[in-house]
C-alpha cells in the first residue's frame, strides 16, 4: 500500500470515531499538522506514532492490522509467478486467437475477464495454453503475475484449500506473513483489496471446481484471471460472467510440428509416413504426443518406424505411454479425472467404454450400462463438464480413443459383465429397427418379442422418425457387426443384419448392405437356420445384383434354389420373391416372371392380402418388361387399393410407376406422366430417394417422347443429385442423359 492508501484508511476510522482532527489531536499526543498531512498522503507515521493514533482510534486487532500493514515504509513487489513457457509449444493458433481478443477486451476497456475452460481432457494441454497465454502478453500486465496449482486432479485426491493458496498470493504481494488473517474470506477481502490498484494476472490451474476458484478472482479492472480445470465451470459463466474457451487434441498438423519440435524436423521429413502415424496412434492427445517425443529424442539413432510397431502392437496402448513422473503418466491423468466422477457416473463411464463405434447416443448409452434414458443422460452432463467426454456435430457422444481404453481397462479391473452390456446395445439395436421397419413400409413375416432388460425403446412414430433413428445408428451397427466376435452374439449378430436391411434398401446404401449381409449370412451358416441363410443370401443376392456383380449373385442364387425345399411356405414365398428381383435386375426377365409368379402362388394360398398385393406388382412388372402391357395395368390397377388398404406407400408408389411404364410404352404419354408424378410424390411421403431417382428416371423418358426436352433434363438432374447422394455409380448415367439434350436437335427431332 501507499501514503495514499494509510491516509484514507486513518480518515475513515476518525470519522467513524466522530472525532476532529483537534479531538484526535488531543487523544493522541500527535500535533493536528501531523495527522493531516498523513490524511493528505504526504506521510507516514513512526512507530510509536502510529500506536499513539491506534490507541486514540479504540481500533479493533483487524483494524490495528491494517493499519500496521499500511504504514509499512517499503518498495513495491512485483510477483513473477509464471512457469516457464514451454520451448516446444506449437499450434492452437485458433484458440490463441480467441484468447488474445479477450486480452483486447481487458487491456482496452479496463474490464476485468475470467476464462474458465481453458477446459478439456486430461492431458490436452490446458496449462501450457495458460502459461503460453500469460507470457505473450505479460508486457500489458505491469504489476507481476500470479499462479497457483490448485492441484483440482492429482494422486493425492486433496485439493488446494483456497485459504493456502490466497495466503501463497498475499506474501508475493508484499503483505507480512504476521499480517496474513486466518480466515479465507478475510484473506480473500484482503486480496482484492491489495489487488485493486494493480494490473495482474492471475493463473488458477488445474482447479477442481467453482466453489475452488471463487475467493481467488480479483475484483478490480484491468486483472486477467486464466483458470484451467478438466472440468467445464459453466458456473463461473454463469455467476461471473466467465468466458469459456474449450480444448481439444491437435489438429494432425499441429501434432506434427509438435513432434518435430521434440525430435528434430529431419526426423520428421525422413520417415513422414512414420511421424504420421505414430501421431494418430497417440490419438492427437498433447501429453501422449509429448511422452512419445521423449522416448524417441533419447533414441536419436532408432528409426521412427520401429518405434511405430511397437506403440501399435502394445496391449494395453496405455503401457507404452507409461512414464516413472505420474504428472506426464497419461493413464494416471486419466485416472484422476475418472476417481472424481460420483460412483454411478464411474460405473456408467466404464459401460461407455465398451460401446463399439466412434460416437454413441445417449440411448445406445443407456442400453449399455442399464441405466435408463434419463439417468443416461445425467451422467452423460458429468462425463462432459469431467471433459472426459464430448460431442460431435451431430450431437452424438464421443470418447476420445486413449480414454476408451482407459475405460476399457477399468472394466477389466472391476470384472463388469461385458456380454450383459454388449448384448443389451445389440438387442436395442435390433428391437427398434424392427419397429422403425414398418414405419419405412416393411412389414415383418413375424412379431419380434420384447428388448433385452435394460435395452432402451425409441418411440418413434413416423418415417422421417425412423430414419432420423437408422442415420443416428448406422456408425453403431457397422462396428458391432465388425468387432463384437463373441460366440454367443452370434445369433444377435444374424438377427441385427436382417432388421437393418430395409434402412439400407431405401437409402441405397448397396455398399454396405453387402458388408453387413455377409456378415449375416456368415453367422447364419454357422447357426445353421435354412430360414436365416435364406434371409441374408437373399438380401446379399439384391445388391450384388444391383451393384453389377452378376457373377457372386448367381452364386447366392444358386444357394437360394437348393434351400427352397427346407423353408416353410412364408419363407419360400420371399426367397422366390428374392430370386426374381435379381433376375430381373440382370434382365432375365423371363425367369424374373416365373419366380414372382410362384411367390404369388404361395401368398394367395397363405391368404395373406398385403404381400398378395406386393407381389401383384412384382409379376406386372416383369410382365411390362416382357411387352405384356394390358396385363401389367390391370394386375396393377388390382392391387393398388390393396396397398392403400394395407399403408404399404412404397410398393403402391412402385405399382404405381409400374403403371406408368406401361402406358408410357402403350403411347399414353399423358397418363404415362401422371402415373410417374403420383408414383415419385407417394416415394416423397416415405422418403425413398432411391426409388424417386428410378421413377425419375422414367419420367424423364417420358417427357422427352412427348418433346418436353426441359422437363427430361430437369428430371434427370433430379435423379442424378439424388443418387449422388447415395453415392450411386449411377448418378453419372443420369447427368449424362440430362447433359445430352443440350446437343441441337436433328430435323428428326424436331418433326
Amino acid at each position: 500500500m501507499d501514503k495514499a492508501e494509510f491516509g484514507r484508511l486513518l480518515r475513515a476510522a476518525r470519522q467513524r470515531a466522530l472525532l476532529t482532527l483537534e479531538s484526535l489531536a488531543e487523544a493522541s499526543g500527535v500535533s493536528v499538522r501531523a495527522i493531516s498531512d498523513m490524511e493528505r498522503g504526504q506521510s507516514l507515521p513512526r512507530q510509536a506514532t502510529l500506536s499513539e493514533l491506534m490507541d486514540a482510534l479504540e481500533l479493533d486487532e483487524d483494524e490495528r492490522r491494517r493499519f500496521v500493514e499500511a504504514a509499512m515504509r517499503r518498495t513495491e513487489q512485483v510477483p513473477r509467478q509464471l512457469p516457464p513457457d514451454l520451448a516446444t509449444f506449437r499450434g492452437r493458433t485458433e484458440a490463441l486467437t480467441a484468447v488474445h481478443r479477450l486480452t483486447s477486451h481487458v487491456a482496452g476497456r479496463g474490464a476485468h475477464v475470467v476464462i474458465s475452460a481453458i477446459g478439456g481432457m486430461a492431458g490436452v494441454g490446458k496449462t501450457a495454453l495458460a502459461v503460453h497465454w500469460a507470457h505473450q502478453v505479460a508486457d500489458r500486465f505491469p504489476d507481476g503475475q500470479l499462479y497457483v496449482n490448485l492441484r483440482g486432479f492429482e494422486d493425492s485426491g486433496r485439493p488446494l484449500d483456497p485459504g493456502a493458496a490466497l495466503a501463497g498470493f498475499l506474501d508475493a504481494l508484499g503483505v507480512p506473513r504476521s499480517s496474513i488473517p486466518p480466515g479465507t474470506e478475510e484473506r480473500a477481502a484482503l486480496f482484492r483489496e491489495r489487488a485493486a490498484s494493480r494490473r495482474l494476472i492471475v493463473v488458477l490451474d488445474n482447479a477442481r471446481d467453482e466453489e475452488q476458484v471463487r475467493p481467488l478472482l480479483p475484483a478490480s479492472a484491468g486483472c486477467l484471471t486464466i483458470v484451467t480445470s478438466r472440468s467445464q465451470l459453466s458456473g463461473l459463466a454463469v455467476a461471473e460472467g466467465a468466458t469459456l474457451v474449450g480444448l481439444d487434441v491437435w489438429s494432425r498438423e499441429e501434432a506434427l510440428a509438435a513432434l518435430a519440435a521434440r525430435i528434430g524436423e529431419e526426423r520428421c521429413r525422413a520417415e513422414p509416413r512414420a511421424a504420421a502415424e505414430l501421431v494418430e496412434l497417440c490419438g492427437f492427445l498433447p501429453l501422449a504426443v509429448a511422452i512419445v517425443g521423449a522416448q524417441v529424442s533419447a533414441s536419436p539413432q532408432v528409426p521412427l518406424g520401429p518405434v511405430v510397431r511397437e506403440l501399435r502392437e502394445s496391449r494395453p496402448r496405455l503401457d507404452a505411454l507409461a512414464s516413472g513422473d505420474r504428472r506426464v503418466d497419461v493413464r494416471a491423468v486419466f485416472s484422476w479425472s475418472y476417481r472424481a466422477l460420483t460412483p454411478g457416473t464411474a460405473r456408467f463411464f466404464r459401460h461407455l467404454a465398451l460401446h463399439p463405434g466412434p460416437s454413441v447416443s445417449a440411448e445406445a448409452a443407456a442400453s449399455l450400462a442399464d441405466a435408463g434414458t434419463a439417468a443416461a443422460r445425467r451422467h452423460l452432463r458429468e462425463l462432459i463438464s469431467a471433459n472426459l467426454l464430448s460431442r460431435d456435430a451431430e450431437g452424438l457422444y464421443v470418447l476420445h480413443d486413449l480414454v476408451r481404453a482407459y475405460g476399457a481397462e477399468l472394466v477389466e479391473r472391476e470384472q463388469d459383465d461385458r456380454l450383459g452390456a454388449r448384448t443389451r446395445l445389440l438387442d436395442y439395436l435390433r428391437y427398434n429397427a424392427h419397429w422403425a421397419n414398418r414405419l419405412l413400409g416393411r412389414s415383418a413375416a413375424t412379431l419380434v418379442g420384447p428388448p433385452a432388460e435394460g435395452a432402451v425403446r425409441v418411440p418413434l412414430d413416423t418415417r422421417e422418425e425412423a430414419l432420423v433413428w437408422f442415420r443416428q445408428e448406422e456408425s453403431t451397427v457397422a462396428a458391432a457387426l465388425r468387432s463384437l466376435e463373441d460366440p454367443r452374439l452370434l445369433r444377435f449378430r444374424m438377427n441385427l443384419t436382417q432388421d437393418w436391411v430395409t434402412y439400407y434398401s431405401v437409402t441405397g446404401r448397396w455398399t454396405e448392405e453387402i458388408e453387413t449381409k455377409r456378415i449375416g449370412l456368415d453367422a447364419a451358416v454357422q447357426l445353421d437356420e435354412p430360414a436365416a441363410v435364406a434371409r441374408n443370401s437373399a438380401d446379399l443376392a439384391r445388391a450384388l445384383a444391383e451393384t453389377g456383380q452378376a457373377d457372386e449373385a448367381d452364386q447366392q442364387v444358386e444357394l437360394l434354389l437348393g434351400l427352397l425345399d427346407r423353408l416353410d411356405p412364408v419363407d419360400r414365398a420371399a426367397t422366390e420373391r428374392s430370386i426374381g428381383w435379381v433376375r430381373g435386375r440382370q434382365q432375365r426377365h423371363v425367369e424374373a416372371l416365373h419366380h414372382a409368379r410362384r411367390a404369388l402362388e404361395i401368398y394367395r394360398a397363405q391368404g395373406d392380402e398385403g404381400t398378395t398385393a406386393r407381389e401383384m406388382n412384382a409379376v406386372g412388372w416383369y410382365l411390362a418388361l416382357l411387352g405384356r402391357y394390358e396385363e401389367t395395368i390391370a394386375l396393377c390397377e388390382e392391387a393398388v387399393p390393396l396397398l392403400r388398404r394395407h399403408g404399404n406407400i412404397r410398393i403402391e408408389a412402385a405399382a404405381r410407376d409400374t403403371m406408368g411404364y406401361a402406358r408410357q410404352h402403350l403411347g399414353d404419354l399423358d397418363a404415362a406422366v401422371a402415373d410417374y408424378q403420383e408414383s415419385l410424390r407417394l416415394y416423397g411421403e416415405a422418403f425413398d430417394g432411391y426409388n424417386q431417382a428410378e421413377v425419375l428416371d422414367h419420367l424423364a423418358t417420358a417427357q422427352k417422347e412427348r418433346g418436353d426436352r426441359a422437363g427430361a433434363r430437369e428430371s434427370w438432374l433430379r435423379a442424378a443429385d439424388l443418387l449422388s447422394a447415395i453415392h450411386s455409380p449411377r448418378a453419372e448415367r443420369m447427368r449424362a442423359n440430362a447433359h445430352a439434350l443440350d446437343a441441337p436437335t436433328t430435323p428428326t427431332e424436331q418433326t
